[in-house]
């Protein structure tokens, strides 16, 4: 293992830019199972029901005959304040202190994008007119499911709910990232259903996400700049999950 500083945290570049597809960084710890540590990266470590993103690292490296090019996956990314980029080959992690160029799987992250941002329609539109609250979630590229406080759901519920949200989608509402003090986040009362006095004390800045004149929330993950970049939303399934839980499963599709 090399030993490194990981006390200062990852400067995640994809909190400020979704749309960063490549950026250079230099390594500051390896582990002892080759996870590489960076000082700072667009990669998305899983969080949130969000997955990972997935990708390239590209450095200089000691091929035995010279410093030769190496580009090797990235497989995982994982950890908060310091993000972890696990690679394909394991025994090419670079030492601590190489300088290396990262390259996201774009169509990946994008489609991660919209999907996530699709569920942040969901989440308006079902609070806004139903005024019932998500209890979970998970995504992949394109497909995602969704759990909400429901009883029985309403008389046609799928087809009103993928009205509603193709309606907001096809309206190209913009979508707003700003950073907020906790004491100010704590306030607002827009916030209050997602519940941000769950966040860790430790964390003094909120993170949010508004998609103007429907949803606000904090939130970590990626998302596109106008919900006109979502696609079609389809809901593909409603199961019953308890009394009081009902999921939906959707998908997203080009336009």
């Amino acid at each position: 293992m090399n030993t490194a500083d990981t006390s200062n945290p990852t400067d995640r570049i994809f909190l400020r830019d979704a749309r960063c597809r490549s950026f250079d960084a230099v390594v500051v710890a390896v582990d002892d199972d080759g996870r590489v540590a960076l000082d700072r990266t667009a990669f998305y470590a899983t969080s949130g029901g969000q997955p990972h993103d997935t990708g390239t690292l590209s450095f200089k490296a000691d091929t035995g005959s010279g410093d030769g090019d190496v580009s090797v996956p990235v497989t995982d990314v994982s950890g908060h304040e310091v993000v972890w980029h696990t690679l394909a080959d394991l025994g090419a992690a670079p030492s601590t202190g190489t300088a290396v160029h990262g390259r996201l799987d774009w169509q990946r992250r994008y489609d991660l994008m919209r999907t996530h941002t699709a569920l942040h329609i969901l989440c308006g539109v079902v609070y806004n007119t139903w005024g019932v609250s998500v209890t979970g979630g998970n995504m992949e590229p394109c497909k995602a499911r969704m759990d909400f406080e429901f009883g029985p759901l309403p008389e046609g519920f799928a087809e009103t709910v993928t009205n509603l949200v193709n309606a907001e989608i096809a309206a190209d509402r913009p979508i707003e990232v700003s950073f907020l003090p906790r004491a100010e986040a704590l306030g607002d009362d827009a916030l209050i259903r997602t519940k941000v006095n769950l966040i860790p004390e430790s964390v003094q800045e909120i993170r949010v996400v508004d998609i103007v004149g429907l949803d606000k929330q904090a939130d970590g993950g990626t998302h596109v700049e106008s919900t006109g970049e979502v696609g079609r939303f389809e809901v593909l399934k409603t199961e019953s999950k308890g009394k009081a839980n009902k999921r939906l499963r959707i998908a997203i599709h080009e336009a």
